[in-house]
């Protein structure tokens, strides 16, 4: 009878755990991939003096405009890219003109009079930004669903709030150099990206990096599993397209209100020849430790290329949508 007990007893905790109590199997990443975003709205990249007959103007400015607004309308039409915006300023011949503007999560509207430039142009003085491209790389895709992560980051304007996003892809992709890494100089991965051969779409971006739906993408199958400190490895592409494995430690985990986060320190002489450690393009980078996917590579320490910052899979998994058995 005790025995019988007993057995019900593990029987019953085996299907609470359930699937939670395995680790979760995704195609491993680490190939870089181009970024297209197309913003919703058109954002503020920088404000600007006009030079006029009359002396130096910034409209934008006067009007309470700042980095960061997205400009969503102007006189009631929608601007969906910078040129609505120039078209819309020049149609209006020195009048002033209705802005929409989205500040974080408020809505504003605003009166600004452009000004006459010197080139007989009428303008606000603003930089412009309707679209991001660049490169990252891929951290996982779940061969199930087909949803991706990578960067481990967002795409954000001058560190800010990431990009609210109209459209956007990713495509293929590959370096073409690189530019090492120094003291205070963080270093690049120098790609070009293929437009015409998308890999899959971009439906979120959020501080954990972005994801979306793509088909055939990431390579060999891997467990994730938990990180902790010690020996590590990283699967990034440093030329071409081929990705290569290069040994890491990790220094420090840690939980903050964002997440779990690591610190890691490139080990591998090759790697700190090459590029000087971690640079920009690097960003979502698998982390492997003992065969399994534990976390991305996110950030490089401004004072020292040969370190730098990761994410755990699981907070990654988590923003995608698939992290519940993860947090179980």
């Amino acid at each position: 009878m005790k025995q019988t007990a007993s057995a019900l007893l593990m029987c019953l905790l085996l299907s609470l755990l359930g699937p939670a109590a395995h680790a979760q199997e995704l195609a491993l990443g680490g190939q870089v991939v181009g970024i297209q975003i197309e913003t919703e709205g058109v954002v503020v990249a920088g404000l600007s003096q006009v030079e006029t007959e009359s002396g130096s103007a910034c409209p934008a400015r006067d009007a309470g405009i700042c980095v960061g607004d997205r400009i969503l309308s102007l006189d009631g039409g929608p601007v969906t890219r910078a040129g609505d915006l120039i078209e819309g300023v020049t149609r209006a011949s020195g009048r002033a003109v209705e802005l929409e503007l989205r500040r974080e999560e408020k809505d504003l509207k605003v009166l600004v009079t452009p000004v006459r430039s010197a080139e007989d142009q009428w303008m606000l003085g603003l930089w412009l930004r309707d679209g991001v491209a660049g490169i990252g790389t891929l951290t996982f895709c779940d061969p199930d669903t087909g949803i991706y992560g990578a960067l481990g980051h967002s795409v954000s304007e001058q560190g800010g709030e990431p990009l609210p996003i109209a459209s956007g892809s990713i495509c293929r992709a590959e370096i073409v150099g690189v530019s090492r890494g120094e003291a205070g100089a963080p270093g690049e991965l120098n790609g070009c990206s293929d437009e015409g051969r998308v890999l899959g779409s971009i439906e979120k971006n959020s501080a954990a990096g972005i994801f979306g739906h793509a088909a055939g993408l990431g390579g060999r199958p891997v467990e994730t599993g938990l990180v902790h400190t010690g020996p590590a490895s990283i699967l990034t592409t440093v030329s071409g397209s081929e990705q290569r494995e290069f040994a890491i430690e990790i220094t420090r985990v840690f939980h903050d209100s964002a997440g779990c986060h690591v610190t890691l320190k490139v080990t591998d002489p090759e790697l700190r020849e090459l590029t000087g450690g971690i640079v920009q393009g690097m960003s979502g980078s698998p982390i492997l430790q003992e065969g399994k996917l534990v976390a991305a590579v996110t950030h490089v320490f401004l004072s020292d290329p040969g370190q730098g910052y990761g994410l755990s899979i699981q907070d990654m998994l988590r923003e995608a949508g698939l992290g519940e058995e993860q947090a179980a």
